[in-house]
């Protein structure tokens, strides 16, 4: 089993900066792929960015390539994921999963694990 808790969401202003945190339990992190997806009202969760369990093979969704990065500590068995840039089409709740050892998939029904949410408002 894998616990994953999110942390880092908030309001923000359009423009401005915001750093997501994945912290994982439960079984040896450094050999999970990790990604973010994320799910605004009345919308399907969509693949945000996502990181090979070894960190050699990142994906990026077109909507946000250039303005988020995702990156891992296996150390501190964490992910996380830099938000520059926000506009308001990037609120949403942001959500963290986790497959163990397999390629990057933008496929939610991919990944096992979820975390429960960190709530992430632009405002215009």
């Amino acid at each position: 089993q894998v616990q994953l808790v999110e942390s880092g969401g908030g309001l923000v202003q359009a423009g401005g900066s915001l750093r997501l945190s994945c912290a994982a339990s439960g079984r040896t992190f450094s050999t999970d792929t990790m990604a973010w997806f994320r799910q605004a009202p009345g919308k399907e969760r969509e693949f945000v960015a996502g990181i090979s369990w070894s960190g050699a093979s990142i994906y990026y969704a077109d909507s946000v390539k250039g303005r988020f990065t995702i990156s891992r500590d296996n150390a501190k068995n964490t992910v996380y994921l830099q938000m520059n840039s926000l506009n308001a089409e990037d609120t949403a709740v942001y959500y963290c999963a986790a497959r163990y050892r397999s390629s990057v998939s933008a496929n939610r029904d991919d990944y096992r694990y979820w975390g429960q949410g960190t709530q992430v408002t632009v405002s215009s």
